[in-house]
């Protein structure tokens, strides 16, 4: 996420999803005035938001692609996953990718891949593009949607993201730190709703919690948890709790408004060990982050070439908080579902 001392105005973005909810009156009943303008589902295609993942399972056998690219500037240094880390002015270039895919009905299985790259101010930069962690995840579809019913379609997520991004031992290029270097498991349920706004368009809406539990992490020298050469110890990442909601707003069968809301916890992350002072003596050392909380808003908008294909492009906007400074990023991802 870049850094940035600009003030987000939250009410602007909505108030553009609100004007665009009533925009076109006179769609709201057909040119002999017996029915209202109701649109079909088959009329709306959709991307999806910037941040809330899909509650719905792909049919069995069909796949989805989704590569997102990104660019962070910052005051400090970011890994593969958009954390924040100390360090000296940056620009980080990322990519993440779903692959998904239908196993039955009601599973669909995947992998998330992350590559990054740091192009740091005062010390070299990454030297190259690097594999950040990597995800394996799978969803269990509880409930499906159906018009006039009140239950939404949901599922059950659960993720476990590998270490494979490079975090410490990283000598004179701390740039080349893109991973945490913790086996995290992350729970999460996600939900997903349809309402006719009085225009006669429809409203998607999502409703996404998550909570990500790391492990305990062995770390040598320097690290991105900001140990330095002659470091022995361990950091324990903090636990994440995540709730998010989102809202796409089909203007035409093509075009899509979408706003996301985010709301993250995270715990105290804590290195303890020992590090080498002048003289080869070695000293305890113990630190805490501090626990933060931050809210993001991500406004993008969509195009769907078809049901199966769309672009989106937005930005994500984090206000000042608790251990957290305000950050924005410009993101593109395109979708394939096939």
């Amino acid at each position: 996420m870049i850094q940035t001392g600009i003030r987000v105005e939250p009410f602007l973005v909505v108030a553009l999803l609100v004007v665009a909810t009533g925009c076109n009156p006179a769609l709201a009943e057909d040119v002999s005035g017996a029915q209202p303008y109701r649109q079909s589902r088959d009329d709306a295609w959709w991307t999806g938001p910037i941040l809330a993942a899909g509650a719905s399972t792909l049919p069995k056998g069909h796949a989805l692609v989704e590569p997102y690219v990104y660019n962070i500037r910052s005051r400090g240094r970011y890994d593969a996953d958009g954390h924040r880390h100390t360090g000296a002015p940056a620009q980080t270039y990322g990519s993440l990718t779903y692959l998904l895919y239908g196993l039955v009905d009601d599973i669909t299985v995947g992998v998330i891949p992350r590559f990054a790259y740091n192009d740091v101010s005062s010390s070299p930069d990454s030297s190259g593009a690097r594999l950040g962690d990597f995800t394996l995840q799978g969803a269990y579809r509880l409930s499906t949607f159906r018009e006039g019913s009140f239950v939404p379609t949901m599922s059950f997520v659960v993720q476990e993201t590998l270490p494979t991004g490079k975090y410490d031992r990283l000598g004179e290029r701390p740039s080349d730190g893109v991973g945490n270097g913790a086996y995290t498991t992350t729970l999460a349920l996600y939900s997903q709703y349809f309402f006719w706004m009085p225009n006669g368009r429809i409203l998607r809406t999502r409703l996404n919690f998550s909570y990500a539990l790391p492990d305990t992490v062995s770390v040598r020298d320097t690290s991105v948890y900001g140990t330095s050469e002659g470091f022995r110890g361990q950091a324990r990442p903090g636990r994440a709790f995540v709730a998010g909601a989102a809202w796409e707003y089909s203007v035409t069968r093509n075009w899509v408004l979408a706003l996301d809301a985010v709301y993250e916890n995270d715990t105290s992350t804590r290195v303890t060990g020992t590090t080498l002072l002048p003289g080869g003596v070695q000293a305890p050392l113990s630190r805490s982050s501090g626990s933060s909380d931050s809210i993001t808003l991500a406004p993008a908008i969509e195009y769907n070439w078809n049901s199966r294909m769309g672009v989106i492009a937005g930005a994500l906007f984090t206000a000042s908080g608790r251990n957290t400074g305000a950050t924005f990023a410009p993101v593109v991802a395109v979708n394939m579902v096939f």
